[in-house]
């Protein structure tokens, strides 16, 4: 896997990943930037969510349910001073549905942070401690 990241101005990052897909990252005005993207911490949880995410809807459609909706909502806490590396997150998945089975959707969550997301077990192993909960809504 390959990325690059070039400086645009002030704050302002101009991320290309190897697959050719860009991003812009930039950081308030009180630090030089001017507000145009995400910071780069935001990025990293964006990541987080977004493999944890990609996991369960793998998951779930290998189970054969009937998912029309999912998001992920996180909420990270990071450790005064600096550097500030994320102390905790929090995943609450919300999995919508028709007669989705409980078990499935809890054993897609925890397949996820135990096995298969990568970006979740590279944050566990670096001390950050990760939780997870579910929420199960009906789409009928």
């Amino acid at each position: 896997m390959q990325a690059k990241v070039k400086w645009v101005d002030g704050a302002q990052f101009l991320g290309e990943s190897g697959s050719g897909h860009s991003v812009v990252m930039d950081g308030p005005p009180d630090h030089g930037g001017r507000d145009t993207g995400v910071r780069p911490m935001e990025m990293l949880l964006l990541g987080l969510g977004g493999c944890s995410a990609f996991d369960v809807m793998n998951i779930l459609a290998k189970s054969r349910q009937a998912v029309t909706d999912c998001h992920v909502e996180l909420e990270a806490e990071r450790a005064e001073g600096v550097p500030s590396p994320f102390t905790k997150i929090h995943l609450h998945f919300v999995v919508t549905g028709r007669a989705l089975k409980e078990n499935q959707v809890k054993r897609a969550v925890e397949l996820s942070a135990t096995k298969y997301c990568s970006a979740s077990i590279m944050l566990e192993a670096a001390g950050v401690a990760i939780t997870h909960d579910y929420e199960i809504r009906d789409s009928e």
